[in-house]
């Protein structure tokens, strides 16, 4: 019985939530079974390369990631997949170089935005905003 080595890994960002499974393979990227190269919007594909393109082409070639993503908008999935991509990366390698190289390219590629929407309260239409007061 051989082990395969698998690397699980995930990303957040706003309401999106991204799980990356990495395994020995040939280099796929597929994006909730859609592969990267024709992943629907070109900015969350050029989002979601980022990681793959820092890394280069030895590592690349010898992998396969397989992320699921649910929750969000197209960016903000798009960012979650990057963080769990770039997560995957590194516990692969287990590179402290390249991890360095990614926190000096953006920290948002290993570390989650904690950023999230300010809940609504009574008295307004939003989380500041108040409602009108009329005087006459």
């Amino acid at each position: 019985m051989s082990s395969k080595r698998i690397v699980l890994t995930s990303g957040k960002r706003k309401t999106a939530i991204a799980r990356a499974t990495t395994k020995a393979g040939k280099g796929r990227i597929r994006i909730n079974s859609i592969p990267l190269e024709i992943y629907p919007s070109e900015l969350a594909r050029m989002k979601i390369q980022e990681p793959l393109i820092i890394a280069g082409d030895k590592v690349m070639k010898s992998i396969d990631i397989f992320v699921k993503v649910m929750g969000g908008g197209i960016v903000g999935q798009a960012d979650a997949a990057r963080t769990a991509i770039g997560r995957a990366l590194v516990k692969w390698t287990q590179d402290p170089e390249l991890q360095s190289k990614f926190m000096h390219y953006d920290r948002s590629i290993l570390v989650a935005d904690s950023r999230r929407k300010e809940v609504k309260k009574a008295g307004g239409p939003g989380a500041r905003a108040r409602y009108q007061k009329s005087y006459r």
